[in-house]
């Protein structure tokens, strides 16, 4: 199968973490884009949606499917998103997509978080995929001479030759360089860094399930 057609598979696994009536938390990216095509056949039994980007909420909004601002919502029954990398506990790199504190926030409120993705993002060790960090532009400097302390080389990500802005109106440093052992521990430690809005390791917010997309087809992972 087709690194499409896997992520194709996982998205409609996760409906069945869908409970109906609910309002389902919504990630960013690729792989969710496969699950929101799904959740549309089911919109007339949720409630709607928070999304954890400007785009999903387009996407949901285009298929028909009401989207709740974060602020409306109490809690969550279930966050589904994809991930850069996952480890065999559940932690995880996330913000390719740039959505990395949106996406955190709505993990946050929700009771269950449902990773679904294809089998090349579990790995032993986080940190070969660029770890993404978003920043308030003035710290950009100073935070990268922190990580180059740890070892890491910091790039700021560029879109079209210029920093590219999140939809919080911040930019974003990818980190290359390290191999990330105690991710509950570099995620304190990095969120603590003066200009950091959120750092892409999601250990503190952790995936319960992973669903992950392979040729035979879908693995469940529980953590």
């Amino acid at each position: 199968m087709t690194q499409d057609e896997l992520k194709t598979l996982v998205g409609q696994a996760a409906l069945l973490y869908v409970e109906p009536g609910s309002i389902v938390g919504v990630g960013t990216g690729s792989t969710v884009n496969k699950f929101i095509d799904a959740l549309a056949g089911m919109k007339d039994q949720i409630a709607g949606a928070v999304s954890s980007s400007t785009a999903s909420t387009a996407r949901l909004q285009a298929l028909g499917i009401k989207v709740f601002d974060a602020t409306e919502v109490d809690e969550l029954a279930v966050y589904i998103d994809g991930a850069d990398e996952i480890d065999h506990a559940g932690y995880m790199i996330k913000g390719g997509g740039a959505a990395l504190t949106r996406e955190k926030i709505v993990a946050a409120q929700s009771r269950k978080f449902v990773c679904i993705a294809d089998e090349s993002k579990l790995v032993k060790t986080l940190g070969a995929f660029p770890v993404p960090v978003e920043v308030i532009p003035m710290a950009t400097g100073r935070i990268t001479r922190q990580f180059a302390a740890l070892g890491g080389v910091a790039a700021l990500r560029l879109k079209d030759g210029v920093p590219l802005v999140t939809d919080n109106g911040q930019h974003i440093l990818d980190v290359t360089g390290l191999k990330i052992i105690d991710p509950l521990g570099f995620e304190s430690q990095v969120n603590q860094w003066p200009g950091v809005v959120t750092v892409g390791v999601f250990a503190f917010q952790k995936a319960d399930v992973c669903l992950l997309g392979a040729p035979g087809g879908v693995k469940t992972m529980l953590f």
